[in-house]
């Protein structure tokens, strides 16, 4: 039996994301060291006003995601692998070792400036619920005839798949799933992530992230993207970069993480979507969600998985 820790994507946060964090002096270090990285104060990042920032977001992501983590690893408690849904992945490479946390919130930051100068208004992502694939590609085609520039963003699941495009394509691909019963739902997200839109700006943070160390990463880090564990800093580097601009399959990460022995999965906060993704492969294992459960039941789960471990060899 193995962990896994997973950090979700945009669409999860929430006013006061950061200001509700423990009052610790560990989370007091953790929002210091981000502030003084960026010159300002990430505690104002997390407003209803502010968070209408892609930018703004994708930091308080972020920043959440490293901070929970970091709770855990004071409780002396370490996953065997780590993933991310879009911006979460680069929460998974600061607890994986491959980037340091300074250095992860200035590309963040980047990122979130590349992603919302390139769309500001009239884009986002919109999920169809009780649909396939292959279903919403045919959707998709028979739209783009007329109406470009909508994608397949996201697998989440079997039944789950998100769009991304112009919202007058993604309107039309909600209106055909709707006379098939589908239910369509536009998402917190204001930017075309994983898809094409975003190529150009995926290649210009590529370039600003060479410049960057990237360290061997010390837990197993499974891509949202292609589903396979990354080992060499280069791939990473690469995994990080271009997922703005790549579909996230996101089933078969989940997937390949019960394939490799997972039986335990723990979501940063915030939000619980993870959580509810993942049962349906897990439903032999168990899943829990920083938000809304006590650290020390995490600690005790994290502690049961440690101990089969040991008495199985492994």
């Amino acid at each position: 039996m193995a962990s896994i820790w997973v950090y979700p994507g945009q669409g999860v946060q929430r006013s006061n994301m950061l200001n509700d964090l423990p009052q610790s002096t560990l989370v007091k270090e953790h929002l210091e060291r981000a502030s003084d990285a960026l010159k300002e104060n990430v505690l104002l990042l997390d407003s209803a006003a502010a968070l209408q920032s892609t930018r703004a977001v994708q930091l308080c992501l972020l920043i959440s995601g490293v901070i929970s983590s970091a709770l855990l690893s004071a409780e002396n408690l370490k996953p065997d692998y780590v993933a991310g849904l879009s911006i979460g992945a680069w929460s998974a490479a600061v607890v994986a070792g491959v980037l340091a946390y300074e250095d992860a919130v200035g590309l963040v930051a980047y990122r979130g400036e590349l992603m919302q100068n390139a769309y500001p208004a009239g884009y986002g992502m919109t999920a169809l619920l009780g649909t396939d694939r292959s279903t919403v590609e045919a959707w998709i085609k028979q739209v783009a005839a007329t109406t470009p520039q909508v994608y397949i963003a996201n697998i989440n699941a079997h039944n789950q798949i998100v769009i991304s495009g112009r919202f007058e394509a993604m309107n039309q691909v909600a209106v055909l799933a709707k006379q098939q019963g589908v239910m369509a739902r536009k998402l917190d997200v204001a930017v075309p992530s994983h898809c094409e839109l975003l190529s150009q700006q995926a290649l210009q943070l590529a370039t600003t992230m060479e410049g960057v160390t990237l360290k061997q990463p010390k837990i197993g880090y499974l891509s949202g993207t292609t589903a396979r564990i990354l080992r060499k800093p280069e791939q990473i580097a690469d995994d990080l970069a271009f997922n703005m601009s790549r579909t996230v399959d996101w089933e078969s990460t989940l997937q390949a993480a019960w394939e490799r022995g997972v039986r335990l999965q723990v979501e940063a906060l915030p939000g619980t979507v993870l959580t509810t993704l993942a049962r349906r492969i897990f439903k032999d294992g168990t899943v829990l969600s920083f938000q809304g459960t006590r650290i020390d039941s995490i600690r005790m789960a994290m502690q049961k998985q440690q101990e089969n471990q040991i008495s199985m060899g492994i």
